[in-house]
């Protein structure tokens, strides 16, 4: 069994914690709102508030983490804030990643922010886990198609756990 985190725990994110779970693993969830914590937890996953604008209230929950799964590819915001959630904030993430347990990053690279915007968060990605020799994929598929997404997504933590 391994502890997954899934950062950006909204409905995509609690169906793959659910899977997850079903699969043995232990989860956590992040959340901004904590009145979403119920939902997160009827899944079978650990709430947890953090804002990964604020990428301190995060750092707690990468402890003891095998797979952290950053789901913020439909994330809300202007159009600044998302491109600050996709580059520096998630450089942040990253370089808090790099000294922790964590030993592979799934990146959903596809979703209702920019494309842009995702595909420089997917480069950044690559990038620092490549100089880090983290393993790591992009999600692309559609999370419009949930089914094949929660698909996509299952399979890559899966696969990234099986390296180990």
């Amino acid at each position: 069994m391994a502890r997954c985190l899934i950062i950006g725990c909204g409905c995509r994110g609690t169906a793959l914690a659910r899977v997850l779970v079903e699969r043995g693993h232990a989860v956590r969830g992040t959340t901004r709102d904590p009145g979403r914590c119920k939902a997160i937890e009827v899944s079978g996953a650990e709430a947890v508030v953090g804002d990964p604008d604020r990428v301190a209230t995060l750092a707690p929950a990468l402890e003891h983490v095998a797979v952290a799964c950053v789901l913020l590819g439909s994330a809300s915001g202007s159009a600044s804030a998302l491109a600050a959630l996709h580059g520096p904030r998630l450089e942040m993430l990253l370089t808090r990643m790099i000294d922790s347990t964590v030993r592979g990053i799934v990146y959903e690279a596809a979703g209702a922010v920019d494309p842009s915007v995702l595909r420089a968060g997917a480069a950044r990605v690559q990038r620092v886990c490549t100089d880090s020799r983290i393993p790591h994929v992009l999600l692309g598929s559609d999370p419009g198609s949930h089914a094949s997404w929660l698909v996509e997504a299952a399979s890559a933590v899966q696969g990234l756990l099986a390296r180990d």
